[in-house]
């Protein structure tokens, strides 16, 4: 009985992951486990919100940006130092926005670059935030990404380095891009 439980939980974990690592033309490859794969604690950046708002939403100028990973440690929640600075995942239909409809930008949750867009934003089915474009060209690096078993092309914010997910081909016209974005990366801003 034990084994079938187990062998239901890795089953729904390869599942989920599957999701946003889509080889390019839409052929899912089943991924390696990825041990830091964890929900989002949601009471947890919220806490450190209350506590001197240590997610940014205006763009800190670059000789300000933090250097060193205890200098992160201090502004970021711990999800958004696991996924943001090393290069850690959520897990689908856990984020904050995956599902947010509301106008605005969204900038990086680490030195508040703007990113995305909301009239770029859709509903990609893989539980994670999706855009078919970045707010303005050279805002995100792209980059060869052979871990886990996969090809993909990781996605990070140009200004601090920040892991923000992967893009894919297989998105919407007019670009055919799936940005496919950790919601913990992002911060964001309603337009008013």
């Amino acid at each position: 009985m034990r084994t079938w439980v187990y062998g239901v939980v890795f089953s729904g974990l390869l599942l989920g992951l599957a999701g946003c690592g889509q080889q390019p033309g839409g052929a899912a490859q089943v991924p390696a486990p990825q041990p830091q794969v964890a929900p989002v604690d949601t009471k947890t950046a919220e806490a450190a919100k209350t506590e001197g708002e240590k997610s940014m939403s205006a763009e800190i100028p670059p000789e300000k940006l933090p250097q060193t990973e205890d200098e992160w440690k201090k502004i970021l929640t711990p999800d958004q130092f696991r996924v943001a600075r090393q290069k850690g995942t959520e897990r689908a239909f856990t984020g904050e926005f995956w599902n947010n409809h509301k106008p605005g930008v969204y900038r990086c949750v680490c030195c508040g670059a703007e990113l995305f867009k909301s009239d770029t934003k859709f509903d990609s089915g893989t539980g994670w935030p999706s855009f078919y474009q970045a707010a303005a060209e050279g805002r995100v690096k792209d980059t060869a990404d052979n871990t886990h078993g996969m090809q993909r092309v990781e996605v990070t914010c140009k200004r601090c380095g920040a892991h923000l997910g992967h893009v894919f081909d297989d998105g919407p016209e007019p670009t055919g891009l799936r940005y496919c974005i950790n919601s913990v990366s992002l911060k964001f801003e309603e337009k008013k």
